[in-house]
């Protein structure tokens, strides 16, 4: 039995929407996030040495990395579904499986990060240096990244409905991240009508939202 170390508000919330998409049995272990820290708790450490999610269990292997365990799952138990075989929609497909964490999120995860210490607590002789140093960074390097990222991803949503083709894949579930992360922390999407389409087919598939039950609340807000 495949079982979830599901991370509450996390990447694994694509794992169990892909065990959704592919109808696979599985188990949730839930785990919630420290209330004044966000991280998560000490005990996915008992799993996996580094403590992160998303990490899956099945049987006597235990597979880490959101990208790995769709693969890993995809290959096993795909049986040829969610993964292109034509040639140019492989290579998509492989390329988006990297792209979402490798270069999507990073930016995403800085932006969160400064805007976090724009708002903590600190002495107020200080707070206005880390505020503009934080400012700065957002705007002269965080932002434009962000902004060049979505200008590629309409671009690549307009070429095609999917992000390796024609065809729903893995692909689309893995990007789903960073784009759900992209509308919640990164600014309105307004210029974006590919992206928000994207985003209303995923959230709109059975499997997607049988995945949110049985995650629970996702806020990538938190």
């Amino acid at each position: 039995m495949i079982t979830v170390h599901h991370l509450n508000n996390s990447r694994s919330q694509r794992v169990l929407w892909l065990l959704e998409e592919l109808d696979l049995p599985y188990e949730v272990k839930r785990y919630e996030r420290d209330a004044k820290t966000s991280l998560a708790p000490l005990e996915l450490k008992a799993v996996h040495p580094l403590g992160k999610s998303p990490v899956i269990t099945d049987g006597s292997l235990t597979v880490a990395e959101s990208g790995a365990i769709l693969e890993y799952l995809v290959d096993k138990y795909g049986s040829g579904r969610l993964k292109p075989t034509g040639e140019q929609d492989a290579l998509r497909y492989r390329y988006f499986l990297h792209f979402a964490e490798g270069s999507a999120m990073p930016p995403l995860v800085m932006k969160l990060v400064f805007n976090k210490i724009k708002r903590s607590p600190m002495p107020f002789f200080v707070k206005p240096i880390a505020k503009g140093i934080a400012d700065k960074v957002l705007a002269s390097f965080v932002q434009p990244n962000i902004d060049n990222q979505l200008r590629f991803l309409e671009a690549e949503l307009a070429a095609r409905p999917w992000f390796a083709g024609t065809e729903f894949s893995a692909a689309d579930v893995q990007m789903s991240f960073p784009l759900e992360a992209a509308a919640a922390r990164g600014g309105s999407l307004d210029g974006f009508p590919k992206i928000q389409a994207f985003l209303a087919r995923i959230h709109a598939r059975p499997a997607y939202q049988r995945a949110l039950e049985r995650g629970g609340p996702y806020d990538l807000l938190s």
